[in-house]
This record gives C-alpha cells, sequence and structure tokens, in this order.
C-alpha cells in the first residue's frame, strides 16, 4: 500500500489525513503540537468567553477516531527529490506521497516581541489575556489592534481575528461597565482595511467604529513596536499600553531550505490541484501543498481561510487515490475561492461572503454570536466523529 506522509496539524493536514483515511489510505500525520487548535474560536479564550482547552482538540483523540499514524516531532528539512522528510527527535521518514500543510510564517517587524497574535502561537492567547487582565486591575489604559500586510502576496492578510477580537474586548469591557476607562484603536497600514470583504462590508465596518467609539489608524506603514505604542513610517506615535498584532503571513521558515518550488513571498507554488510544480515536473513526484502552505492564484481579494484549506485537503486526498487508481479526473480548488466568515462580536456577529460577483456583510445580532459558538462545537465533534459531517463543511 502507498504511504502517504501529511506534515502539519491544522486545518489542512488534519482534513486531508481524516479524508485520505477514509479511504482507506495509510496516513502519517506529522505535527510540532500534540492537539489541533480551532483558531476562529480563540477569540474568545482572551475575553474569558471560552478557556483553551475549549479551542483545542488532542490529536490522539482525532488519531484514534480515524486511524492515522501520528508522530509530535519538529520537521526540520524536506528533500523531496528523494522522497524524504527530516525531523527533530524521530529521524528520517519517506513516503510515497507528500502532503504539505506546516501552515506560513510571518512578516518580521522592527519590535515585534512587544506585541501579542491572537494568529501566533496558540499560547499567545492565554497572554493576551492576562495583560487584559492586568489593564483591568489597574482601572484603564490604552488598547491598540491591528494587522499588516504583505506587499508581495495579498492572500496572507488575516484582519478578520483583529476586528472580531477588538469587537468582544469592546463588549467585555462594557459588561464591566469600566468600557469608557479604556481607549481602544484599531491600526492598518491600508487605507482601507477589509476591503477585500466588498465595498458593503467596508462602509458597515466604518459604522461599527463610530457605534463603538474605536479609533482608527489608518494608511500608514509601520516603523516598529515598542512597549508603549506603533512607530509609524512618519515617526509620529500611537500610545499603547497593550498591542496586538496581526503580522501577515509569508513562507514557511522551513521551506526555506527545502528543495520544493517556491514563489517570492517562500510559498509552494502548486497549481489547481495542489500539486507542487517543480522546474523539472516527473510523473513520480508526488507532492501536494494545501492551505497557508500554498502560493494561492486567483483575485486580489483572496484569503487563505480555514474552509479553503479543507476544500484543498478533501481534493488531494480525491486527486491521491485518481491517481493511483490510474484515472483521469482532478479536483481544483480554484471554483471554491471565496471569503466565509461569521464574524463575532461577543454580543452578535455579522455574516461576511466574498466572491467574484459580490460581497456581503449581513448584520446577525445576537443570534450570530450563538451560531458562531455553535459551529466551534461542530468543527470539534464532527472531526472526532462523533457526529455526521455537513456536506461541503
Amino acid at each position: 500500500m502507498k504511504k502517504v506522509l501529511v506534515l502539519g496539524g491544522g486545518f489542512a493536514g488534519v482534513e486531508a489525513a481524516i479524508y485520505l483515511r477514509k479511504k482507506k489510505i495509510e496516513v502519517t500525520l506529522v505535527s510540532n503540537r500534540d492537539y489541533f487548535y480551532i483558531y476562529p474560536t480563540s477569540i474568545w479564550v482572551p475575553t474569558g468567553s471560552s478557556k483553551f482547552e475549549d479551542v483545542c482538540v488532542p490529536l490522539a483523540d482525532l488519531q484514534k477516531a480515524h486511524g492515522f499514524e501520528l508522530i509530535i516531532d519538529e520537521v526540520t528539512q524536506i528533500t523531496s527529490k528523494e522522497k524524504k522528510v527530516e525531523l527533530k527527535e524521530s529521524g528520517t521518514l519517506d513516503y510515497d506521497y507528500l502532503v504539505v500543510a506546516m501552515g506560513s510564517g510571518k512578516m518580521k517587524h522592527k519590535g515585534i516581541e512587544n506585541t501579542l497574535s491572537i494568529c501566533g502561537v496558540p499560547e499567545d492567547s492565554l497572554a493576551i489575556k492576562d495583560r487584559l487582565d492586568a489593564l483591568i486591575a489597574k482601572g484603564g489604559g490604552k488598547i491598540a489592534m491591528g494587522f499588516g500586510g504583505n506587499p508581495k502576496d495579498t492572500s496572507s492578510v488575516r484582519g478578520g481575528p483583529a476586528f472580531e477580537l477588538l469587537f468582544n474586548v469592546h463588549n467585555m469591557l462594557k459588561k464591566k461597565g469600566i468600557r469608557d476607562k479604556f481607549e481602544l484603536t484599531f491600526f492598518a497600514p491600508m487605507e482601507k482595511p477589509g476591503a477585500r470583504m466588498g465595498p458593503q462590508a467596508l462602509k458597515m465596518m466604518d459604522v461599527f467604529f463610530t457605534k463603538l467609539n474605536i479609533n482608527k489608524r489608518f494608511g500608514k506603514k509601520f516603523k516598529g513596536f515598542e512597549a508603549d505604542g506603533i512607530i509609524f513610517a512618519d515617526d509620529s506615535k500611537l500610545e499603547s499600553d497593550f498591542t496586538m498584532f496581526i503580522p501577515a503571513g509569508n513562507g514557511h521558515p522551513v521551506l526555506q531550505n527545502s528543495d520544493l518550488p517556491l514563489d517570492e513571498s517562500g510559498y509552494v507554488k502548486i497549481n489547481d490541484f495542489s500539486e507542487a510544480q517543480p522546474e523539472e515536473p516527473s510523473e513520480d513526484y508526488n507532492v501536494y501543498a494545501i492551505g497557508d502552505t500554498a502560493a494561492l492564484e486567483g483575485p486580489d481579494w483572496r484569503a487563505k481561510q480555514g474552509h479553503v484549506a479543507e476544500v484543498m485537503a478533501r481534493n488531494v486526498a480525491f486527486n491521491i487515490v485518481a491517481k493511483e487508481n490510474g484515472e483521469s479526473e482532478r479536483k481544483g480548488y480554484q471554483d471554491h475561492l471565496n471569503i466565509l466568515c461569521v464574524m463575532d462580536s461577543g454580543d452578535g456577529a455579522a455574516f461576511v461572503y466574498r466572491d467574484d460577483k459580490r460581497g456581503l456583510m449581513i448584520p446577525m445580532p445576537f443570534i450570530g454570536h450563538f451560531m458562531k459558538k455553535g459551529w466551534g462545537w461542530y468543527c470539534r465533534n464532527s472531526k472526532l466523529g462523533k457526529i455526521p459531517r455537513i456536506p461541503g463543511m
């Protein structure tokens, strides 16, 4: 039986392992942490609305439910020409098919150590909670939250969680009756952050900022981050007692030392079927890249989201089996590119959708928050096989 090696325990990697096992393929999943982290619901950890363990699913439980082999270790090198992967502790692994789903690296900014990111390592969510709790105990302060961009790859920007976390913090402070003791500011280097969601969403976000008394600092590039604020390119400063910042993604550091085909941002070059595209292709190359690791092609508004990563993962499982069976049919991700999310505020949410034809942002007061909470429950239990999967989700 052919062996498939999946690198990465996030949305893309876990979905690939699950669907390959559904097709009776022998799979080994390698992850540098022993749990699957549900990033979209981690926004509630800093405000205490969810516990850290609520957004973690032990990979051992997923292994038991689906029957893949599991190795908890760090990938140090990939040599695709020799079909080998080096691990820090476990040595060398070989494979017949390789699925790279290791996520991405982060853009480097001067003084980045003075910030925390809700999209960084999972433990950052607890550190953010500690910083917020300290300011609440102090009685007030200035909080700045924002995100950055990657001029070489617009799909690498992740602004939604920054909006969500700031709205949730506003709601938490309001419930505690101390919102007036805090100055909240949202910052981003682009003139119109959130524009990829469409013009309707952009206008609605502006209404939210005004209604919630959240300051804006847009259109200025960052010079660096300090312990007490953000320095912009024009040397102006936004004072902050705590800064939450989501840097844009770029290529995973391990891939820089690999022989995989990379674009200028360090992402793996792929075709529509998620097959890596080396300069000298061969029939038995058999390397796929999915999720944040892959270089997505498409419109400027395209975004690397979990549901796109999962579509790519399911397609790869189908494509590997089709190739093994000598069948010509392949499934691609391009037809599934869209932006889809429920943007939570703690006391409600907004449904956001964008494709080539339209962009929607529909307010869902009250019920929207519980819909996203319900999705988190569904995500955990459906992956564990405790409830049926909804087609397309």
